[in-house]
């Protein structure tokens, strides 16, 4: 990543959220110091949506505002504010950053999108990034410059004027004295904030969706299980989320008792066996990931940042995990169907993965693949 003398540390998208709104709100805040570029990649629209009418505001004060998203160029923007648009491919598609500047005051966030997860309360708050913030003006004159280079072929003529109007006023003037202090300040609070959740997570016993669900799992320190209720809210579903960051391994399973199988004698025993088949299929799952029970015999595991090969192991040792049944219950073999598939989109497309999980079972198909993103048939 770009590199403007502060080495970048792993962030959380909780941490990015509170630093962002902090620069937000520093760029709202009523004083002479003008005039203002406040420069934000939000790499997908839904993400600006969500800030829309802060950015309004920051636009309306007079202040020249220019927002970056991955895709066509954004339309329907506040008054003032310029859009532009971030091709899938670039570098600047995986970057999170507000960088707001003055003659006087320098604010920047800089991070680039890991692709990966920590245990969290949603599949989006536990996205990880590598980046570096700062309240420092010459910092962020350093990072309004990269980015105007960077987008100056994609802005408004007037808005690239804007934008040179303020560096040209920031290079007459000094930094001020005593930066370092507030911004030491402010890492303190910030850290602080942090440390209790992580400090749950860390001994086991994390917020949110942790406290739902059966309980199977939760022992090993893997998240109980999840109904499809459980599921939309984990994935973000009914909040704030968007396709094309983060990619999410799913496998879907079947577990059935072949016909024939002898019947059980009491509720226990049935119950020893359910709650038996559930370990089994959560065994393979780390903190991260999440099992969700569709029905008595389906269930959707969702792993983060796992390759499509990566699922197919886990799949593979949920197999044998289940398969190991028979030493504990010799009179039932269970019948294990699976279907894989790696998707950036939100909603997950836990239809699909279900119909390809019958398809396997009908086809008699151990693990079925389906074709990246878009697939309607799986392939053995």
């Amino acid at each position: 990543m770009p590199h403007s003398g502060r080495a970048p540390e792993i962030l959380t998208k909780r941490s990015l959220v509170a630093v962002s709104h902090a620069i937000e709100s520093a760029a709202l805040a009523t004083t002479e110091d003008r005039p203002l570029v406040l420069v934000a990649l939000f790499q997908r629209m839904p993400y600006f949506d969500r800030e829309r009418a802060v950015y309004e505001q920051i636009a309306a004060s007079g202040a020249v505002t220019v927002v970056g998203v991955v895709g066509q160029r954004p339309t329907g923007l506040p008054d003032g504010v310029h859009g532009v648009a971030l091709e899938e491919t670039e570098d600047l598609a995986r970057e999170w950053s507000v960088v707001a500047l003055t003659p006087r005051f320098g604010a920047a966030l800089v991070a680039y999108d890991r692709a990966e997860v920590e245990p969290a309360a949603t599949l989006e708050s536990g996205r990880l990034f590598d980046g570096r913030w700062g309240f420092r003006r010459d910092e962020a004159l350093h990072e309004v410059l990269r980015l105007r280079d960077r987008l100056a072929d994609r802005l408004p003529g007037a808005a690239r004027a804007a934008v040179d109007d303020v560096l040209a006023r920031v290079r007459d003037l000094p930094a001020t004295p005593g930066e370092a202090r507030g911004e030491a300040a402010l890492r303190l609070m910030f850290s602080r904030a942090g440390r209790p959740a992580r400090a749950r997570w860390t001994a086991g016993s994390g917020p949110g969706d942790r406290s739902r669900g059966t309980g199977v799992g939760a022992a090993e320190g893997v998240a109980p299980l999840l109904d499809e209720s459980g599921m939309r809210r984990w994935t973000g579903a009914d909040g704030i989320t968007a396709s094309g960051t983060l990619p999410v391994a799913l496998i879907g399973v079947r577990v059935d008792e072949p016909a024939g199988a002898p019947e059980r004698f009491g509720r226990r025993s049935a119950a020893r066996e359910a709650q038996a088949v559930i370990g089994a299929v959560t065994a393979p799952l780390r903190p991260v990931d999440r099992a969700v029970r569709l029905s008595d015999q389906e269930y959707l595991l969702i792993l983060p940042a796992l390759t499509e090969e990566q699922a197919v192991t886990v799949a593979g040792q949920l197999h044998e995990a289940v398969g190991g049944l028979a030493r504990s219950y010799p009179f039932v073999a269970f019948a294990v169907h699976a279907a894989v598939t790696v998707t950036a989109r939100r909603p997950l497309p836990v239809a699909d993965v279900r119909h390809a999980v019958g398809w396997a079972a009908r086809e008699g198909v151990p693990v079925a693949r389906l074709a990246p993103e878009t697939a309607e048939a799986p392939v053995g």
